[in-house]
């Protein structure tokens, strides 16, 4: 059950950071990849300003957010949009 917990939040930190950056989601696979990656860097982000957005599954969510939208922000340095 771990697992698919870690899936489930992950793809909907993902789905709101994209949403909170971009617009628009990334599709169900970038959602759970950006969100679980996301919650390392928010962790280590937050670690480093000592802020926490506290236990549970919010703060997992909310963690994860900040994360892919700080991994959102420097994709879309490193590889600019064509629209």
């Amino acid at each position: 059950m771990g697992v698919i917990w870690t899936l489930i939040v992950g793809a909907i930190a993902g789905w709101l950071g994209g949403t909170l950056y971009k617009g628009s989601g990334l599709g169900l696979i970038g959602n759970i990849i950006v969100g679980i990656v996301g919650a390392g860097v928010g962790y280590w982000l937050l670690g480093l300003l000592n802020v926490s957005f506290g236990g549970g599954t919010i703060g997992f969510i909310l963690t994860g957010a900040l994360g892919a939208i700080v991994i959102l922000f420097v994709l879309n340095l490193l590889i600019p949009r064509r629209d």
